[in-house]
């Protein structure tokens, strides 16, 4: 892979990084300064579930930044990009289009193919 598309790829993996934190930082700011007592038991049913969810979220980002750190780790240790289950590059499209990939297309086809036969 060339050193512009890592530079790229780093950049974008940086900007998503970054876009998760704020929003995190943005839910833990919205949970503080929540009014604590709120008297209407179906408002407080409304905010309880709007903060469930938004902790979720929360969840699954927390996932995606883990990815994000392995993905940025690989670029620096010269992995970036390379199939885990075949050791052939994974396309840059499929970079682009997910620049977490662990697996080429075919690959990850195959697992997904074992999972599914499994019941996963």
């Amino acid at each position: 892979m060339e050193e512009k598309d890592l530079a790229q790829f780093k950049d974008q993996l940086e900007a998503i990084k970054n876009g998760i934190s704020s929003d995190v930082e943005q839910t833990l700011t919205e949970i503080a300064h929540q009014e604590g007592n709120i008297p209407d038991a179906n408002d407080r049913a409304s905010v309880e579930s709007d903060r469930s969810f938004e902790l979720r979220i929360r969840g699954r980002e927390r996932k995606l930044m883990e990815k994000v750190d392995e993905a940025l780790n690989r670029i620096d240790e010269g992995l970036y990009g390379i199939c885990e289950g075949c050791g052939e590059d994974i396309s840059v499209h499929r970079l682009k289009a997910r620049p977490v990939a662990t697996y080429c297309i075919d690959c990850k086809t195959k697992l997904e193919h074992q999972e599914k036969a499994q019941g996963r």
